[in-house]
């Protein structure tokens, strides 16, 4: 079984962005083998050709996820993800308005014909240490075991 999961930075939030890369490598060593974490510049459609997940994360930049990522998720029209199971997720700062990228991500998927597999998430950054807040690091691996769980059915 092929499983993506696709990852954005943006420059204007580098720890958001190296903390959203690490969040993908780590869903995806969770999700085992035949899973690649990769970014999302220069993927269209056509990378998801055989993929039977795909889970999408970004931090949120602007309420929002990064302009790449959005044009990346537009591309995909009704029916594209048709077969797919998909979850989501964002990295935000420790702040209680912070937008929800990952709900968005997770409609346009569903509306790209995806069976979403696992709430959208969004990950909690300490931005002083660079890294997730305490305790989220177990929140990746529990997400990641309800998505993997999703799979066996």
């Amino acid at each position: 079984m092929s499983i993506l999961v696709i990852f954005d930075v943006n420059s204007d939030t580098a720890v958001l962005s190296s903390t959203t890369e690490s969040v993908a490598e780590t869903v995806a060593v969770e999700l085992g083998e035949g899973t690649s974490a990769v970014p999302v510049a220069g993927l269209g459609p056509d990378s998801l050709t055989g993929v039977k997940l795909l889970v999408v994360g970004s931090p949120v930049a602007g309420w929002r996820s990064p302009p790449r990522l959005q044009a990346f998720l537009a591309q995909l029209r009704p029916g594209t993800l048709r077969g797919v199971r998909a979850a989501a997720f964002d990295t935000r700062a420790r702040r209680s308005l912070h937008g929800n990228s990952a709900g968005r991500m997770s409609r346009a998927l569903e509306k790209a014909g995806a069976h979403v597999v696992a709430p959208p998430t969004g990950f909690k950054v300490d931005k002083r240490a660079g890294a997730l807040a305490p305790g989220e690091d177990t929140r990746v691996a529990a997400w990641a075991g309800l998505i993997a769980s999703a799979l066996r059915r």
